[in-house]
């Protein structure tokens, strides 16, 4: 049988290693900077645990896992015979692989809430799984790098995230847009137009603006049973002008007497100025009205980032949800969270060559094998290299010469070694510069530093 990677998987080489442990290594320090701890959760969850809080389209995605044993022993035989879908996965699988990192997260907060100190921060770098239709830059095994704060309602922790962004990409050389808008906004939007038992309706269709244009939107809102009145009550939707501040002060006004309408302004509002005034370009933050992020748990403000230069969809994403731990009996422990997604991040830095060469794994010396004693000589001399953290390996084999040196540009090897009897009596190695073409002979001292 000829051998296949399951759809939407990928094998990583090691220079594909090597610059995803670049972009994390990134994120990891700025985690730090900013005061979050790491934390770690099981790959698979309990499938109660994630169901119901990624909405309709979200649960469908949700990678079940089969019950061990005779799965069909305990199955209801009328909802096999009849097919039902729906009754049948509670009763073959009570377990699912992890959709997102921010529900375990939810789930670790409720259980442990007694033993964290709030407001509690935590940063999470693990892969997660979607049972999606892959197409580039969305697969169906990725990781997501995520921070969040739990414990605290204040609209700085906004702010923060915003700061944690930009900084982030900045180190990494890569030109970003933040999008944001609030859930409030939609809710008031929602409240506008007349449909406000729609509300989840309304804002998985609004999400898919950038995949479905206008056009696609007016037609999902229509077969989601919303009137032509209420969608022309709300075509300003599509015609926004560029400053941010005049969209939001039209906003009040059509907000008049709507309170929740009128809340999601004051936040967005407050969370860009404070953002101006700690010299954030405005050009980098965009205020985004058709911006609603399909999950439903978000509660707030809600983020996605966009790569200026490459067409790529967004490539890091979050908002507020101040109710998730509600559905797991722990309630009033408000919280936020952001998510950089490192696929779609490491594409745009591929497309746009920004990896540096220091993000790829090199080896910096290849002992030449000439057998005999020798061989034990440049053994001993690799080891002192690797005690001072220089990497080196001696060729296995007493092979021709040119084998050798075509195995170290293979492998892009920097410097290819050569300890010969002459070099072991004078205390001298002689080597060759791969890439300048150079060869030298120098003193032992001098190779290893001392």
């Amino acid at each position: 049988m000829k051998p296949s990677l399951a759809k939407g998987t990928r094998d990583f080489t090691a220079q594909e290693v090597s610059r995803r442990k670049y972009i994390i290594n990134i994120l990891q320090n700025n985690f730090e900077l900013f005061g979050f701890q790491p934390l770690e959760t099981p790959s698979f969850e309990n499938l109660s645990t994630l169901t119901g809080k990624y909405g309709e389209e979200g649960d469908r995605l949700i990678f079940k896992i089969l019950n061990s044993g005779d799965y069909t022993s305990e199955v209801n035989q009328e909802d096999w015979d009849n097919k039902n879908h729906q009754k049948l996965v509670s009763q073959i699988s009570e377990k699912a692989l992890r959709y997102d990192l921010t529900v375990p997260f939810a789930r670790f907060v409720a259980m442990n809430h007694g033993k964290l100190t709030f407001p509690f921060k935590r940063s999470q770098i693990q892969p997660v799984w979607r049972a999606d239709r892959p197409q580039k830059g969305r697969y169906r095994e990725f990781y997501q790098c995520d921070a969040d704060v739990v414990g605290s309602e204040s609209l700085l922790q906004e702010v923060e995230l915003v700061q944690l962004y930009l900084k982030s990409f900045a180190d990494l050389k890569v030109p970003v847009t933040i999008h944001m808008n609030n859930r409030k906004i939609l809710s008031g939007l929602a409240e506008y137009a007349g449909i406000t038992d729609k509300l989840i309706d309304f804002t998985v269709a609004l999400d898919k603006l950038d995949k479905i244009g206008k056009e696609g939107v007016v037609k999902e809102l229509l077969e989601r049973e919303i009137s032509q009145e209420s969608i022309d009550k709300l075509d300003f939707l599509f015609s926004q002008s560029d400053d941010a501040l005049e969209n939001l002060l039209q906003l009040k006004e059509k907000f008049a007497g709507n309170e929740i309408g009128l809340k999601g302004v004051e936040e967005l509002e407050y969370v860009l100025t404070q953002s101006l005034s700690l010299g954030v370009d405005m050009q980098n933050l965009v205020f985004n009205i058709t911006l609603a992020r399909g999950l439903d748990y978000y509660t707030g403000a809600i983020f996605e980032v966009k790569a200026d230069e490459v067409a790529m969809g967004s490539i890091g994403g979050g908002g507020r949800y101040d109710n998730l731990t509600e559905v797991f009996g722990v309630k009033n422990i408000p919280g936020i969270g952001i998510s950089f997604g490192l696929d779609r991040i490491y594409l745009v830095m591929e497309e746009l060559n920004l990896f540096p060469e220091e993000a790829s794994s090199k080896i910096e010396y290849l002992f030449a094998n000439a057998g005999g004693e020798e061989t034990i000589e440049a053994l001993k001399l690799i080891m002192q290299l690797r005690a001072k953290g220089i990497s080196a390996e001696l060729y296995p084999e007493n092979a021709k010469i040119n084998k050798q040196f075509t195995y170290a540009e293979k492998k892009g090897i920097k410097n290819m070694v050569f300890l010969g009897e002459e070099e072991i009596k004078n205390n001298t190695v002689t080597y060759k510069d791969l890439e300048a073409g150079e060869k030298k002979t120098v003193s032992l001292e001098e190779f290893l530093g001392v």
